[in-house]
């Protein structure tokens, strides 16, 4: 792995309400563990599925080995008006040729939650939820998955599973 950009998404990243934890911790963990890779942190895009979908699309024709996209990984606002709208998963379903996803339901912070891995040309993209323990958790299982059998699907199960993990049963 010797480049790799992660990109945050979210009004609420974009716009200073909330801090991005995310991005450092997860920086942190691809530095561990590949310690030559050259990590950079785009800018954080609004949640507009056209704005996410165009940016993933020029990062790719940069060529790096791995894009990773925060947040955008909740559709609640398709169940309940009153929650936010996410749509980086919608505009990864749009872009990726070769993908896997995972759908997560229940109350544990996400009413629904979706992520996908998948393959564009040279460039394994990937999303993690953003909340932080969520993110930390997903990224964690990526980079184990991703060392022990590269395949998108499994890589996708585990990370899945690292997030749902974080909830105790019942919740």
């Amino acid at each position: 792995m010797k480049k790799v950009y992660i990109l945050p998404t979210g009004d609420e990243i974009q716009n200073g309400t909330v801090l991005d934890l995310d991005s450092v911790e997860i920086m942190s963990q691809i530095i561990s563990m590949y310690p030559k890779a050259e990590v950079t942190r785009i800018s954080p895009l609004k949640d507009e599925e056209d704005v996410i979908f165009q940016k993933i699309q020029s990062l790719v024709k940069l060529k790096p080995d791995l894009l990773i996209l925060i947040g955008g990984s909740g559709g609640g606002h398709r169940h309940s008006n009153s929650l936010g709208k996410d749509f980086t998963h919608t505009a990864l379903d749009r872009y990726l040729d070769q993908k896997s996803s995972r759908e997560i339901y229940g109350k544990n912070g996400h009413l629904w939650c979706k992520l996908v891995c998948g393959k564009k040309e040279s460039t394994l993209i990937i999303n993690v939820p953003g909340p932080y323990e969520e993110a930390k958790a997903a990224t964690e299982a990526f980079l184990k998955a991703f060392s022990e059998a590269y395949s998108i699907e499994n890589i996708c199960k585990a990370m899945a599973q690292a997030v749902y993990d974080q909830y105790p049963v019942g919740v």
